[in-house]
């Protein structure tokens, strides 16, 4: 979108929120509305798809905190400047230049013939035309004058002839997010997005991703003179009800039986690849004992993780009278074994 249109936008009523809200916000209120409006959930409704467009509008805008402080400072200068634009032969008239060309000079790179003059001043209304100037380099304080040329002769800048001409604006940005398992994060994959206006783009995730990154594909945003704007895709990733992620690591919980610890054994774990590892138990393993197998974790660039494996000893809900007297009879055995000794002496150091 053109700057100059920001005059007559009021993208913060768009979305709701008012001048101060934080970009969290921001965010809040575009999702809320977009989840509203979007047009797969409002098929045929060109009002809308007209309200879709003017928060996407609005959110792209601000949502990019370099968007927002220009759009705040042309709101601003907006109630307080006075502009007088001449023609060939003479000063304002009704033939003469508007505000629109004075943007349209500034932010799109418009010629035109002759030369035009444009005059602000540093009255009360918060902020003057010479605030937006003196982001490009131009004089501040008092009634500045800036007079540029036609055509493509002369020196650029905003005295002599030639003018300043802006390079021309790419394309607004793209803000969205995806969901996937922890296996895809494991291992890639690709998703499909699917544009307001039908189109549809297929974004790589890339092997190890994590919750909440944020991934760039240029060029995938709106049109505009000056190219395409960005797609910004943020990576949200499932939880899973056996595998949790710490880092690069991979933490599991295994059950063990009373006999599997006391005496050891090996027993198979699952993995994120979809296979299995054998683990081997030592003798005499506690619950809450932690086992590290290296190289089972997640990838990301040339590190990869390992796999973390608590083990936890878990007795049958219901012990019949062969069970019970097993363990009986193992308790008599190791009735010189107490694991609360010490527990005295560390809770009053």
């Amino acid at each position: 979108m053109a700057s100059q249109d920001w005059i007559d936008k009021d993208f913060y009523s768009v979305l709701g929120v008012s001048k101060d809200a934080s970009q969290a916000d921001v965010k809040k209120a575009y999702r809320k509305l977009a989840r509203t409006y979007h047009p797969d959930q409002n098929p045929g409704d060109a009002a809308a798809e007209k309200k879709f467009k003017d928060i996407t509008e609005a959110n792209a805008v601000l949502s990019d905190p370099e968007e927002r402080e220009q759009y705040d400072a042309i709101r601003a200068m907006g109630s307080g400047a006075r502009f007088t634009a001449g023609g060939p032969g003479g000063a304002g008239g009704a033939g003469g230049a508007g505000f629109e060309d004075i943007f349209g000079d500034l932010f799109n790179g418009g010629g035109g013939g002759g030369r035009r003059r444009y005059t602000t001043s540093s009255g009360g209304g918060g902020g003057g035309f010479e605030d937006l100037f003196a982001q490009f380099g131009g004089a501040q304080g008092g009634n500045t004058r800036f007079s540029t040329g036609g055509g493509f002769g002369g020196q650029p800048g905003f005295g002599g002839q030639g003018g300043y001409q802006a390079p021309p604006t790419k394309g607004e940005d793209i803000h969205t997010t995806t969901t996937i398992p922890l296996r895809s994060a494991f291992r890639g994959t690709t998703v499909k997005l699917r544009r307001g206006n039908g189109q549809s783009t297929t974004v790589r995730v890339p092997q190890g991703v994590k919750d909440g990154q944020r991934l760039k594909i240029a060029g995938k945003g709106h049109s505009g003179p000056g190219g395409n704007g960005d797609l910004f895709v943020t990576v949200k990733v499932k939880e899973h009800p056996f595998f949790t992620r710490e880092g690069q690591d991979v933490h599991v919980t295994v059950p063990l039986t009373v006999s599997e610890a006391g005496l050891g054994a090996t027993v198979q774990v699952p993995t994120l690849d979809e296979g299995h590892v054998n683990l081997k138990v030592p003798a005499g393993t506690s619950s809450g004992h932690r086992m590290r197998v290296k190289g089972k974790g997640f990838t990301s660039g040339s590190t990869t993780g390992n796999m973390i494996v608590t083990v936890q000893i878990q007795l049958p809900a219901d012990l019949d009278d062969a069970a019970r007297e097993s363990l009986r009879e193992f308790a008599r055995a190791t009735e010189g074994f107490d694991p609360r000794a010490s527990l005295s002496e560390e809770a009053a150091s």
